[in-house]
């Protein structure tokens, strides 16, 4: 069975963390959204929000799967039984940064591949990081977030 990771905090999951799963969807037999619990993070959403975030948008979807892990992301990979990591990558700045990463998760992790899928136009410009900073201004941040959490994140 091909299974993939998508490691990240999803503070909070937006269109492009959706739109580049549900394009990875056909390459693996399951993906595994994992939530990375970092103690010196500080977040916007608690842990228990993120994953009712998650597990909302994707209910339909039998082959994705929401978690949560501490530590490498290369051990929870290998505790999952998951020889690759899904990233996305929306500019030269982030392939640089993540060229890195997968190149120590491949020694670390014994030989895993990182896939990496080019973000949509459309969806390109969209990080969690701006979206949180629209939030905690005030502003309308719904065309960057799923539909499925609107009514969560105002309640």
């Amino acid at each position: 069975m091909k299974i993939a990771v998508f490691p990240g905090s999803f503070d909070p999951i937006t269109v492009g963390h959706v739109d580049l799963v549900k394009r990875a969807l056909p390459l693996f037999d399951k993906i595994v959204i994992a939530i990375g619990i970092n103690a010196s993070k500080k977040y916007l959403y608690s842990l228990e929000e993120r994953m009712a975030h998650l597990e909302a948008v994707f209910v339909d979807y039998d082959n994705v799967e929401v978690d949560t892990y501490e530590g490498l992301t290369a051990h929870y990979c290998t505790k999952v039984k998951s020889r690759y990591l899904l990233r996305g990558l929306r500019n030269a700045s982030d392939f640089d940064y993540e060229k890195t990463i997968s190149q120590l998760n491949n020694i670390v992790g014994d030989g895993i591949e990182t896939m990496f899928l080019i973000a949509q136009p459309e969806v390109s410009h969209i990080s969690s990081t701006i979206v949180r900073e629209i939030i905690k201004g005030g502003g309308d941040a719904s065309p960057f977030l799923p539909k499925e959490i609107w009514g969560m994140l105002n309640s």
